[in-house]
């Protein structure tokens, strides 16, 4: 795992902690007073999977029938939202010029570096929980995640010069917001994930004070398993080794409403997709 601060690991150790054990409570919770009728309902419907019943089969379908609360989770110690700082000072690729964009494979404002990986187009579809799931266009949603030899641009030893694998997208009328990107890689200690950021509006998302959410998407263990057996990824593929969804301090406690739904091969690139609830 790259190296960092020993303050900014104990803060998310801390985060950590808090988080767990307000989300454990709420599903005990929830689960005492689940009854065949309200179990999916009642106010905190399930979402099998974190992507909600539709009205059609297709993927391209936007109406959500059932949703709730994305989890809060921390935005760990590589967010590059302004919150902390890297080598160079406050470390914000969100004041970047070019960061809104929808492929975020490349770096922005003057760096040259490409990521390299498997493509993965990842749709984030926003609805409104307080609403019967009604979609939530005109929100920015701020996606990063590690390489797949588990860096973080802007903080990795390698890659500190390199804001790839951040960007912004706007959420359109059906609340969607699709990025192009590659699939993350696995770093020791934590199972493969993203991290991403709600925000209000394209003009409030300029550092994370301005932030209405924060929250991780979980992939299969799976097709991890498929995307790192290929050429490049013999890191992540011996680091997943040692980890598992049980085992992982932010996962541990459920993945219902964080894991993505995908599809594809190594071979042609994956398509993911999540349903994000919250309440607006």
């Amino acid at each position: 795992m790259p190296a960092h601060r020993p303050a900014l690991a104990t803060d998310l150790d801390t985060l950590l902690r808090t988080a767990a054990d307000r989300r454990r409570m709420l599903r005990w919770l929830m689960a005492g007073a689940a009854t065949p009728l309200a179990a999916c309902g009642g106010g905190a419907e399930i979402s099998i999977g974190g992507v909600g019943s539709s009205t059609g089969s297709s993927d391209n379908s936007s109406t959500v029938s059932s949703c709730s609360i994305i989890p809060e989770e921390t935005a760990g110690p590589y967010p590059g939202d302004g919150s902390n700082y890297n080598s160079n000072g406050i470390a914000n690729a969100l004041s970047l010029s070019g960061i809104v964009r929808s492929d975020i494979r490349s770096s922005v404002a003057g760096a040259s570096g490409v990521a390299a990986g498997i493509p993965l187009t990842l749709t984030l579809q926003l609805v409104n929980t307080a609403s019967s799931c009604a979609n939530l266009s005109g929100y920015a949603i701020y996606l990063w995640h590690c390489t797949r030899d588990g860096l973080y641009s802007m903080y990795s030893t390698g890659v500190t010069g390199e804001n790839f694998l951040r960007g912004v997208q706007v959420t359109d009328s059906n609340g969607k917001a699709t990025f192009l990107t590659i699939f993350p890689g696995c770093y020791a200690g934590r199972m493969p994930h993203m991290h991403f950021e709600i925000y209000p509006t394209l003009a409030s998302a300029t550092g994370s004070g301005n932030k209405l959410r924060t929250s991780q998407i979980a992939f299969p263990t799976a097709t991890c398993s498929e995307v790192y057996a290929t050429s490049g990824y013999a890191s992540s593929a011996a680091n997943l080794a040692g980890i598992s969804f049980a085992t992982d301090n932010v996962f541990s406690d459920g993945t219902e409403l964080q894991m993505a739904s995908i599809s594809g091969t190594p071979t042609n690139g994956y398509s993911a997709s999540l349903v994000v609830g919250m309440s607006a």
